[in-house]
Formats: structure tokens, C-alpha cells, sequence
């Protein structure tokens, strides 16, 4: 595959994966900090305001000014791109779980306690599951945003195909920059297509009912 990518930027199954690892990274964590942030956010309702306005804050920063207070800890690495982009995340994750969660029907977590189980288990086996869409949602648009703002690492040469937009300038190639665009926008459409395929095969309950309103 000739790209006509510059050597000294790396391979384009390097750049890849670099890219994708620091993009679905940052999406994860930042899920994983969501979930226990949108419990708290449902379980005690008060928390949520202060939640979703810190998040915002957060939301707001540069990434440029996140980039160069992290240097001082993380160095140039995937890791200082990596937690910014996750902060960002938050911003949609946990407005997504608490929604999701706040949208389990009370007659489903009633008759799940009416059977005997714990909280810990009706939150895996019950909650959990009917918030999945919802969860999805969010983190569909967390993956597709941050595969495109990991390309603001190329300011501190941690880019992947964001170097290809610096590299475009400096050496006065304007394809290099297309490529980049054309990569980044199949990278978003392919991750959301997998995301969607798995909240299809995780929720077939609502295939199934939907079927059976035809």
C-alpha cells in the first residue's frame, strides 16, 4: 500500500495502529470513569449538577494547555494525549449512563429485587444491560471524536496521521493532508459500524421486539 507517507513518520500500519490505540484508549477509560460517576449521579441525584458542570469545565480546556501542564508528568508519550481525550469524553459519557440508568423502568428493578437479588447483581444482570443502548450511544460518539482530535497530538509529535497535516505544510504537500482527512473519516465510519454491530449482537431483546410488533 503506497500512501507515499514521508519514512520518517513511520509506517502507515504504524501510524494506525498508534492512532487507534491512543483514540479507543482514551474512549475506554473514559468510559470506565463515566460508569462509577453516573451511579453516583443517579443514586444521589444531587451530585449530578456539580458532575455534569466539572466535566463541562473540563470539556473546555485546550488541548494544548492539557498537553503541556502533563508533559511535566507523562513526558512525550501516548499517555499525554491518551488522558486529555478521556477528561473530553466525560463531557458525553455521563450525561449517556445516567440516562441510561435513569431509564430502567422501576417495576423491572422492583420485580428484580422481589427475586432475591443483591444490588451489586441486579445493577450486572438487570441495569446495566437495559442502559446498554444508551451507553453505546454516548460512547459511539466519544470513539468517533476522539479518533479525530488525536491528530491535535501532532503538536507534540504524538499525532499518528495528525503528523501527516504538519508534514503537509512543511514540505508543501497538500496530499499528505488529504490522506490524512480520507483516513480519519474511514477510521470514525468503520469503529462506529463496529460499535453498532456490537450493540446489535449485546441487546437482541430489542430485536426480538421489535420483530414482534411487526
Amino acid at each position: 500500500m503506497n500512501l507515499r507517507i514521508p519514512g520518517y513518520l513511520g509506517t502507515f500500519w504504524e501510524l494506525l495502529s498508534d492512532h487507534l490505540v491512543m483514540a479507543l484508549g482514551a474512549s475506554f477509560l473514559g468510559l470506565v470513569v463515566a460508569l462509577p460517576l453516573g451511579l453516583v449521579c443517579v443514586r444521589w441525584p444531587r451530585a449530578y449538577p456539580p458532575v455534569l458542570a466539572i466535566s463541562s469545565v473540563l470539556y473546555s480546556i485546550p488541548s494544548l494547555a492539557f498537553f503541556v501542564l502533563l508533559i511535566a508528568f507523562t513526558g512525550i508519550s501516548r499517555t499525554t494525549v491518551i488522558l486529555p481525550l478521556a477528561v473530553y469524553a466525560l463531557a458525553g459519557l455521563v450525561p449517556n449512563v445516567v440516562d441510561g440508568l435513569r431509564g430502567v423502568p422501576d417495576s423491572v428493578r422492583q420485580s428484580a429485587i422481589a427475586m432475591g437479588f443483591s444490588e451489586p447483581r441486579r445493577l450486572l444482570i438487570v441495569d446495566l444491560p437495559i442502559a446498554l443502548p444508551a451507553v453505546l450511544a454516548g460512547l459511539r460518539v466519544a470513539v468517533v471524536a476522539n479518533i479525530s482530535l488525536v491528530s491535535v497530538g501532532a503538536l507534540i509529535g504524538m499525532g499518528a496521521f495528525g503528523s501527516l497535516f504538519t508534514a503537509s505544510v512543511q514540505l508543501d504537500r497538500l496530499d499528505l493532508a488529504l490522506i490524512g482527512v480520507a483516513i480519519t473519516v474511514v477510521m470514525a465510519l468503520v469503529a462506529d459500524a463496529v460499535l453498532v454491530l456490537v450493540q446489535w449482537l449485546a441487546t437482541p431483546w430489542l430485536h426480538r421486539s421489535a420483530g414482534a410488533t411487526r
